[in-house]
């Protein structure tokens, strides 16, 4: 089963006044007439030089004040200051996203300057073990540790028993969040929540970060503080693009005024935030664009989390202003995004392969766990699933007798609403409309699904992807000029997403696909892409573009119909200067020739099975692959690669007899002993082949070797790049292809150990890696199993996706 078809919902065609251009020209002092962003201001509502004028620049946008929230605000300021008075100890209690994170650090970096040594501290929960919101064990310890007043930021609005625990603590509790609202006010000090506003009003979207910071401007206006407010607001932004909430009124006034501080960062020598200006280094990004959080900084940030559990040293990273500590815990995120990468490409394909199972047709919500899923990339996955197929997901993993997991909504389908309807099957729940996480029986899982189908089936809504498409535009018009008119609507986000554009009849050329690697752990990470030139009648040389996750072969042969996404790459611009840095992200295709010439039948790749012979010396022109993959994408770049040779593929590999994860762990600390001993280095493939592990499992150890005081030196790894468009490009030996062995397709990197007993982690870190490592091998090892039995005929269809 391939992914459903988009259905594309085209802009209305509302013809826009030569006033209204003039207006928006006038306004934004464009050279020539931005016909374009007139167009697309009108659509989203911008129709007077009033609203415009608001829109495009902060510094006219009059934000709502912190008393707008009334008496919470005003009883949270005066506990608070109480608090200082008092000389009380004082915890914030945080999350472990993105929006969580930097809410903490904004209520951390912009308390502490009042506050005696010791008497403030932050809490964040584990991911892995540990829910959103208040836990009773976690307020057992603050209280031990002498906290009397409780400050939460982005939860806690109903975790009605644990404020209750607290208070039979002695702690008093000041919420501060922007998730659902309890049916009654929790007996607190402040519940400061801008769901207590109407939609449209300028504070109902904030984030937990943009609560947290009206919160501190209140307590500003109250008390002396030694700088500036503005310098909180790049965390601001971060959280409130990161978060993904609706960028309108005091949202879209933070996020504007945030980027222009995010900016500053690498603009001197000595950053105020020297961690966000590492972040900002290692996703190769200047901070001036909403992009830049959302595709930079604010995944590198969650996935900490996702990957280690523990993620309060983010905290300090947002917030220390010592540059070298900086740069080591900046590093820690990048090693914990590229397993984050790596981990969530894994499930992708497994659960697109369940899907496979089932009729989509009569599916109105997907449901799906799985005892090997980890629990820390099943949200960002469900997102995935979810746009891709245009229905509510929900992704359990299973742990013993119960379930956990995360869905993600779509196409404005409350799922806070859904789910809540079915609580009684739940063991908890938490969340807003289009995003939730839950706890419940195994056993109920059956029953949860089919309870949400059916409610959704009666509802009567409709379900399937959809691509809103905002412009028809022809290739002459991409570049900078248009980019310029839509830049003008910037920051994107929730309620104002990035504009889709439409060309008609245009054609592909030049193309070429090539694998792509993480920039600083140099990890192949078997991503795709590929490189083409777009054209059309008006500009036949073309404008460059990317399809992310394609060959070159996905793209149709002549004339078609493409919606796409106008993007500004500065890496692009050194690379192809001819296009100034401009290029285009393709979301969509549709092949405009006849109907005759699109059904024309492709002939099925044959794959044979030779797993159970054991002479395989005879197995000439055909393309061989002698070891066991752990995943789909191991074994794709072989499909492709007999597809394009016209040559059968056969599976010859064995049946393999693992090592119990224990002894790899030991074994593998026993060669990097031995080499730093003996001063001698390892290619990677030569420690894959003597472990028999695969390359996630290999870097999961490395990491685990890091926390005992090992450092890694890496040499020679190098992109793999075809621009012939084939994935692999291995000679072919004399009498037939015999590729001979998949370690070819891994990288031959030269490993240098060193130790350093003072780089060693605390004992729990050490434990962490750990059982990241020992998990990863598991999981490996059930691949395995699964890939020496999976029939011939499910490959082949995998494959042929």
């Amino acid at each position: 089963m391939t992914t459903p078809t988009p259905q594309w919902q085209l802009p209305k065609g509302e013809t826009i006044s030569t006033d209204w251009v003039n207006t928006v020209q006038t306004i934004a002092n464009f050279p020539n007439p931005p016909k374009r962003a007139a167009e697309l201001l009108w659509q989203r509502g911008i129709r007077t030089a009033e609203q415009l004028t608001a829109f495009i620049n902060p510094d006219v946008y009059e934000p709502m004040p912190p008393a707008s929230f009334g008496g919470e605000m005003t009883q949270a300021v005066e506990r608070i200051l109480q608090a200082l008075e008092n000389e009380e100890t004082v915890t914030i209690w945080g999350d472990f996203d993105a929006d969580g994170i930097t809410s903490t650090a904004v209520l951390w970096d912009g308390l502490r300057q009042f506050f005696p040594a010791g008497t403030l501290n932050y809490f964040i929960p584990n991911r892995l073990t540990e829910s959103h919101g208040l836990s009773v064990h976690g307020l057992d310890a603050i209280s031990a540790d002498g906290t009397t007043l409780v400050i939460t930021c982005d939860n806690g609005s109903t975790n009605l028993t644990e404020i209750d625990h607290a208070q039979t603590l002695g702690m008093d509790v000041i919420i501060t969040d922007h998730h659902t609202l309890p049916d009654e006010r929790p007996t607190v000090v402040a519940i400061i929540n801008p769901r207590y506003f109407e939609s449209g009003h300028p504070l109902a979207h904030l984030s937990g970060v943009a609560v947290a910071f009206k919160l501190v401007e209140a307590l500003y206006a109250r008390l002396t503080p030694t700088r500036p407010l503005s310098e909180l607001t790049d965390l601001v932004a971060i959280g409130l693009i990161a978060d993904l909430v609706q960028l309108s009124g005091d949202c879209r006034y933070l996020a504007q005024i945030g980027i222009r501080q995010l900016q500053t960062h690498l603009k001197t020598d000595a950053p105020i935030r020297p961690g966000v200006a590492e972040l900002l280094k290692l996703c190769r990004r200047t901070g001036d664009r909403p992009t830049d959080i959302s595709f930079g900084i604010g995944p590198r940030i969650n996935a900490v989390s996702r990957i280690h559990g523990d993620a309060q040293f983010c905290v300090d990273l947002l917030t220390s202003e010592d540059a070298d500590h900086c740069h080591k815990l900046a590093q820690q995120t990048e090693w914990a995004n590229t397993r984050r990468k790596a981990l969530q490409k894994d499930v992708h394909t497994q659960v697109t392969q369940r899907l496979t199972e089932l009729d989509m047709a009569t599916v109105q919500v997907i449901v799906l766990a799985d005892a090997q899923w980890p629990t820390g990339v099943l949200g960002i996955v469900a997102g995935q699933v979810a746009q891709e197929y245009g229905k509510p997901t929900i992704l359990l993993t299973i742990d013993g007798d119960v379930a956990r997991g995360s869905a993600r909504s779509v196409n404005r389908i409350d799922l806070y609403q859904l789910v809540t309807d079915q609580s009684h099957l739940l063991t908890s729940f938490g969340g807003h409309p289009f995003a939730a996480g839950m706890t419940l029986p195994l056993e109920n899982v059956s029953l949860f699904a089919d309870a949400l189908n059916r409610q959704l089936r009666q509802v009567g809504v409709t379900s399937g992807p959809t691509i809103t498409i905002d412009l028809e535009v022809s290739v002459c018009e991409l570049g900078r000029n248009l980019f310029q008119q839509l830049n003008l609507l910037e920051p994107y986000g929730m309620g104002n997403p990035v504009p889709r554009l439409l060309v008609r009849n245009a054609w592909f050329d030049n193309t070429w696909h090539q694998k792509i690697k993480d920039p600083v752990s140099k990890q192949k990470l078997r991503f795709i892409k590929t490189h083409f030139l777009l054209k059309d009648d008006t500009a036949i040389a073309g404008f460059p573009g990317l399809w992310w996750g394609h060959y070159k072969d996905d793209l149709p042969i002549g004339r078609c119909d493409v919606v796409l996404e106008l993007d500004f790459n500065t890496y692009s611009r050194q690379k192809k200067p001819q296009y100034g840095g401009y290029e285009v992200r393709l979301l969509d295709v549709r092949s405009v020739e006849s109907e005759v010439a699109a059904t024309v039948a492709m002939p099925k790749q044959q794959v044979i099975d030779c797993r159970a012979q054991s002479a395989k010396s005879d197995l000439l022109d055909a393309l061989v692959v002698t070891q066991c993959p752990t995943t789909w994408q191991e074994l794709r770049p072989w499909f492709h690669q007999a597809t394009q040779q016209q040559t059968p593929l056969v599976l010859a590999y064995e049946n393999p007899e693992p090592m119990a994860p224990v002894e790899v762990w030991k074994r593998l600390v026993g060669i990097a002993k031995y080499l730093t001993r003996t001063e001698t280095s390892v290619t990677m493939v030569e420690l894959m082949t003597r472990l028999e592990l695969g390359e996630v499992s290999l870097r999961a150890g490395l990491v685990a070797l890091g926390s005992l005081g090992f450092r890694v030196r890496e040499r020679g790894l190098d992109e793999t790049l075809d621009m012939e468009g084939s994935p692999l490009s291995l000679p072919i030996k004399e009498g037939g292809i015999n590729r001979g062995d998949l370690q070819s397709l891994l990288p031959s990197t030269t490993i240098i150990f060193l130790y350093d007993e003072a780089f060693a982690e605390t004992p729990e870190q050490q434990q962490a890696s750990l059982r990241l490592l020992l998990a990863s091998l598991r999981e490996e090892q059930f691949q395995r199993r699964y890939f020496s039995d999976v029939p011939v005929s499910v490959a082949q269809t995998v494959m042929e996706e």
